[in-house]
């Protein structure tokens, strides 16, 4: 599953984070939720080159009944250009790849940060009291998973399957609810 949970308590929270007293959130008390969201990676880098050494074996196999003729020099240049499109593209999954998600959820407030591969940060912030979270069909891929709050509506997990998109989300309400119970409407304990 390319999303994992993390709980703690305050008091627990920054002792492992190393957060100092100054930290906004150590004031709060009661649970803190962080959910880790990546795409799933089903090759690892020794498959992905193994996977290489297999296309450059299987593509020049062929060309060996071409050996001491012109025809090898014409071939070998397309059979190069098509190893090094399989490189790049899946160089570029790759690269793609490191798209992470982090999800904190604490009684005081909702933060979500975006991790994108060109190294931008997109962040979103809302008083968990008042977020609504919601797994449309309507939207770009199957159970569009949204979080909605402080005038803004997020997608959270685009590049999850709609199995995961769906435990995810009862895992996100289940840590909105207990985060809600630790505080009132106004962020309040």
């Amino acid at each position: 599953m390319p999303w994992k949970l993390h709980q703690a308590n305050w008091k627990e929270a920054s002792e492992i984070s190393g957060a100092s007293s100054s930290a906004p959130f150590e004031r709060a008390e009661g649970p803190r939720f962080t959910f880790e969201i990546w795409p799933h990676r089903s090759l690892s880098r020794a498959g992905f080159y193994g996977f290489l050494l297999m296309t450059w074996i299987a593509f020049t196999v062929p060309l060996a009944a071409f050996l001491g003729t012109v025809h090898l020099w014409i071939l070998l240049p397309f059979t190069l250009l098509a190893l090094l499109a399989t490189w790049w593209f899946i160089e570029r999954n790759y690269r793609d790849g490191t798209l992470i998600e982090l999800v904190e959820i604490t009684p005081e407030r909702i933060r979500v940060v975006r991790h994108e591969p060109d190294g931008t940060t997109r962040r979103w912030e809302a008083n968990p009291y008042w977020v609504r979270i919601s797994l449309r069909q309507d939207g770009p891929v199957d159970s569009y998973l949204t979080l909605k709050g402080s005038g803004r509506e997020i997608e959270l997990g685009a590049f999850l399957t709609p199995e995961e998109r769906i435990e995810l989300k009862d895992a996100l309400e289940d840590a909105i609810a207990r985060a809600r119970s630790a505080t009132g409407p106004d962020g309040l304990g």
